[in-house]
């Protein structure tokens, strides 16, 4: 059983079960559904086709059906089927009911369902998928698919590290690493993670209209954001005396009391933070206010992931545990701590302190051993067209892809416009097609690139897979010379994100 998740038009959210129709599997996916909405304005809408069940009278098992959406807190069931029909009075709620998909889709009403989280459940024959078609916000056929079980393996695993008590953030900035913040944040606060950590004030305030609970970590706030930190409950991160001074006097004339903030010492990246020499300043200001109060202290490993620096992390541990006494015995009161990045959980967990942050480890990135963690995105998409070319004409832009030997050259909609590197062009870079890997052949374009698929047996309409399991992020940012949060990051807002669960 797989649930896909992507976003709909009319600001919806569909999870998609198009192909399962029993009860059990019914109740897996309204459990699923109650838990992504949960804490969410969105209405809650279900799509259900008629159920293939025997051994009970049907009056019998729908009223179990009814029992169970009922329970699951369903506000809407938009029933598709004769035996749903016939049972409608056992439905206690706002409902319709229609004897086929075809009927449903000519009525039309599919285009009131707006601000819903909406369960599409229903058996083969019934052909939902040509619901979810109508009700899917982007048609692009290139997508970043999302496995939400591998990020629920990966958070096991470095959660394998930590001591009991031992507390963790885990970072979605930057839209989620480029793979949606809010899918991830559900399924984070699903997992019992304790606190989220954002860039912006901006994406802080966006997990919170969307239903977000959890305390949320802000890594670079500004001082025209303030407004949306107390309005939506965001701690700051307060690096220098300027962001310091400006909080304190916000909070005094807000007359806000003990707003938590949280201190980053610089240890040797040389970013942002507070020097040795700020110190004392710092816990003066501290110690003569009342409108804020250290949650943390933190720092920032520069080189955890590298053996070739651990001299150099071993020095920073030194001094933030001394920056951080100081700190803690000047205060009079204990704070979390925290230095600990993804690389330095596997590579340094005796350093582990109060809390640590998980941040590209969670997404299937590992320092220590590429196997043992999960690949969370997979970028995909299908063939539009192949065609048979000519041994020494060209393909693409400029006349650069020359071919050696008559070829079958397949177009792909993906181009750079979509994250794809134009520097994998020209048989610098390869896609993953039947079962073989297919060089990119020509210039890549804004919106199309070509591919050589002469040594497979592909077809227009098969998918080519850009970066997952048998292409993977780290490999292809080995090979661009890059880093695999560039890869991820770089993702087109307009590639269509779906999230799956197994």
């Amino acid at each position: 059983m797989r649930l896909d998740v992507s976003k709909g038009v009319r600001n919806n959210i569909l999870i998609n079960d198009t192909y399962n129709s029993d009860i059990n599997s019914l109740s897996i996916a309204l459990d699923f559904m109650e838990r992504r909405s949960s804490g969410s304005p969105l209405k809650r809408v279900l799509i259900l086709s008629d159920i293939l069940q025997s051994g009970m009278v049907p009056a019998a098992f729908y009223l179990k059906v009814a029992e169970l959406v009922k329970k699951r807190n369903v506000e809407q069931i938009i029933g598709i089927g004769t035996n749903l029909m016939s049972h409608s009075n056992l439905f206690d709620m706002e409902k319709e009911f229609y004897p086929t998909t075809e009927n449903f889709l000519d009525s039309g009403n599919w285009r009131t369902l707006k601000n819903s989280v909406i369960l599409i459940k229903g058996s083969r024959q019934s052909r939902f998928e040509r619901i979810s078609e109508q009700l899917e916000e982007k048609a692009h056929r290139t997508v970043l698919e999302v496995n939400l079980n591998a990020v629920i393996h990966n958070l096991a695993y470095f959660r394998s590290f930590l001591k009991p008590g031992t507390k963790i953030i885990c970072m979605v900035k930057a839209f989620g690493y480029g793979m949606g913040a809010y899918e991830l944040a559900k399924t984070l606060q699903e997992r019992s993670v304790d606190y989220l950590g954002v860039a912006l004030a901006d994406e802080g305030a966006e997990l919170r209209r969307e239903g977000i609970a959890m305390p949320i970590l802000v890594m670079n706030p500004e001082e025209h954001a303030f407004a949306t930190l107390f309005e939506y409950r965001l701690e700051p991160e307060i690096y220098n005396h300027n962001i310091l001074d400006a909080i304190i006097r916000e909070t005094e004339r807000r007359g806000i009391l003990h707003y938590p903030i949280h201190i980053k010492l610089n240890t040797g990246m040389n970013r942002l933070g507070f020097d040795t020499n700020d110190m004392p300043a710092l816990v003066e200001k501290l110690d003569n206010q009342q409108g804020v109060a250290v949650k943390s202290v933190f720092s920032h490993l520069a080189g955890s992931d590298s053996p070739a620096l651990d001299d150099f992390t071993q020095m920073q541990l030194s001094r933030f545990k001394e920056k951080v006494t100081f700190l803690e015995k000047e205060l009079d009161y204990p704070v979390l701590k925290h230095i600990l990045n993804s690389a330095g959980i596997e590579r340094f967990p005796e350093a582990q302190s109060d809390m640590v942050r998980l941040g590209i480890g969670l997404y299937g990135i590992s320092a220590v051993d590429p196997n043992v963690l999960e690949p969370v995105a997979t970028l995909k998409t299908r063939i539009l067209q192949i065609r048979d070319v000519k041994k020494n004409e060209t393909v693409g832009y400029s006349r650069n892809g020359i071919l050696e030997r008559d070829s079958r050259i397949a177009c792909l909609p993906v181009g750079y416009a979509d994250g794809l590197d134009r520097r994998l062009g020209n048989r610098f870079g390869q896609v993953f097609i039947k079962g073989k890997k297919c060089p990119f052949i020509g210039n890549i374009c804004m919106d199309i690139c070509m591919v050589d698929v002469t040594d497979t047996c592909a077809e227009e309409g098969d998918e080519a897979i850009v970066f997952g399991k048998e292409i993977t992020i780290t490999d292809l940012a080995h090979q661009l010379k890059t880093i695999p949060y560039e890869i991820l990051t770089s993702v087109s807002p307009r590639v269509k994100r779906v999230y799956f669960r197994e």
